[in-house]
């Protein structure tokens, strides 16, 4: 008889272990790597990301360092609406420090949020307030949003690749 309980309780850790594990692959980040003007697919949105310069900003908004500056083409590639926000994206300097995006009327392109249509490309800008080096390397993360449900993550090289 207790044969049959020790067992039953190594069946129940192996079980166990197996079940966590399968969990852990299922929600697994998946890095995706690409350089700056390459397409990479987060989810359902294909992005195009490209550096496009610095800036020190408007009357209203005033940089503590340098506004570096990024164009954004975004294309749906589902048969769903989906959103994108300026929140998704994240630039990471050489010291691994992320930086978030910086809202403001800088044009008309900014992203703020929009919803984007199935297979309508569109184009945005952000801008992100870093101590800018032109000698340093700097990517762009791409996260999903809540509604996309993936686990997928673009890290994109925009500066001295």
């Amino acid at each position: 008889m207790a044969r049959i309980g020790i067992i039953i309780v190594i069946l129940g850790i192996i079980i166990s272990i197996g079940a966590a594990m399968y969990m852990y692959t299922q929600y697994q980040t998946n890095f995706i790597i690409g350089k700056s003007g390459e397409a990479v697919t987060v989810g359902p949105v294909e992005y195009i990301v490209t550096f496009d310069g610095t800036h020190e900003g408007n009357k209203e908004r005033i940089p503590e360092n340098t506004f570096v500056k990024i164009k954004i083409i975004a294309k749906n590639i589902s048969n769903e609406d989906t959103r994108i926000s300026g929140g998704q994206f994240y630039i990471v300097d050489e010291k691994q420090q992320k930086h978030r995006a910086v809202y403001g009327k800088f044009s008309a392109d900014d992203l703020l949020d929009h919803i984007l249509e199935p297979n309508k490309p569109v184009m945005f800008t952000t801008q992100f307030d870093i101590p800018y080096d032109e000698q340093n390397q700097y990517s762009v993360t791409i996260r999903p949003t809540k509604i996309q449900s993936t686990t997928d993550t673009a890290v994109i090289c925009i500066t001295n690749c």
